[in-house]
């Protein structure tokens, strides 16, 4: 049975799984094909798949910490990028007066998106600073 470290590098030893988000081949991603405009923004937006992927070979390397970040990256791509800005936003200590709106936010991750390693980890984040009194204070 092959391991995920067999994979490792993906885009040398099965450059056929190195998609792009759209499903481009990384062998068609040149300076050419952008130039001349063949090569649109999700040409170049790395794929969930290819996330999974790297964690899978992180984690058969005993790399579990950074498997874990790699899923997440994962869950984010389906992530439309406002709400991830809006959410790093939200997740900066004393921007938020309480943890309902963070709470929330870790629910929608969820429901929309499938997103339940990132909402885990803003629900860790919320326990967090409630218990370091890292909300913003009302006065």
């Amino acid at each position: 049975m092959s391991s995920p470290l067999d994979l490792y590098p993906i885009s040398e030893k099965a450059p056929e799984r190195a998609v792009s988000a759209s499903g481009m081949p990384l062998d068609r991603l040149t300076l050419d094909a952008i130039v001349s405009g063949r090569v649109g923004a999700d040409d170049i937006r790395i794929s969930a798949d290819v996330l999974k992927q790297q964690a899978a070979i992180a984690r058969a390397a005993g790399r579990d910490r950074l498997a874990l970040n790699l899923e997440r990256a994962a869950e984010l791509v389906a992530v439309p990028q406002d709400i991830i800005l809006e959410t790093y936003e939200m997740m900066r200590p004393g921007r938020l007066q309480d943890s309902r709106l963070l709470s929330a936010r870790a629910e929608m991750l969820r429901r929309d998106y499938g997103a339940h390693a990132i909402a885990a980890l803003i629900d860790e984040a919320v326990a967090v600073y409630e218990r370091r009194n890292l909300f913003r204070r009302r006065y």
